[in-house]
């Protein structure tokens, strides 16, 4: 009898549970994956309450029907946080300085929590957005790797088909797609 190794334990950041659907069925083969709801860019409170919910449901939803188990973390919810990373950045055209700043701040929180609760690796479901710059998250994910010691597992989950995936699992679980990132600027923009 072969003994098998036990999964790797994956810390996923989840901007929200459309863009979660995919990289989460990418990754629940190979991984223990928890995902962790980190969004203090969502500057308004029932948007964000709407999608930790979203989130929420889709991980029931998907335990029940597929048999599959992911826990969540949510992190804490506080607006003036994101606003004081971006302070200054305030004009910057979506996809520029502004939003590399948020992406930091969320993969910071993101690869703290997994080096303190011990789990092997962590990434984002940011990756699997058309509009997200892997290259400038995927350069985060390693300089924040290296400062708290815990392997970025750098999935750029676009490829292969993600973003469509992930359109087409929002549909079958019926999830609201937002359209804007989250941050006022963003939605001001859209």
């Amino acid at each position: 009898m072969r003994v098998t190794d036990p999964k790797k334990r994956i810390l996923l950041h989840s901007c929200c549970g459309p863009c979660s659907t995919a990289v989460i069925h990418r990754l629940i083969s190979d991984y223990e994956v928890t995902v962790f709801f980190y969004n203090p860019n969502i500057t308004d409170a029932l948007e964000y309450e709407r999608r930790k919910a979203e989130q929420i449901r889709f991980l029931k939803e998907c335990e029940a029907a597929e048999q599959i188990s992911v826990d969540l973390i949510e992190g804490p919810y506080d607006p003036e946080v994101y606003y004081s990373a971006v302070v200054g950045l305030e004009q910057e055209p979506e996809g520029g300085a502004r939003c590399a700043r948020c992406f930091y701040l969320r993969l910071q929180e993101t690869a703290r929590r997994a080096a303190q609760g011990g789990f092997d690796c962590f990434d984002t479901t940011l990756t699997v957005s058309p509009h997200k710059n892997f290259d400038v998250i995927s350069a985060l994910g390693a300089e924040l790797a290296l400062t708290w010691h815990v392997q970025y597992l750098n999935g750029n989950y676009k490829k292969k088909d993600g973003y469509r995936q992930s359109v087409e699992w929002s549909r079958q679980y019926g999830l609201y797609r937002q359209s804007y990132c989250g941050c006022s600027f963003s939605r001001r923009e859209s």
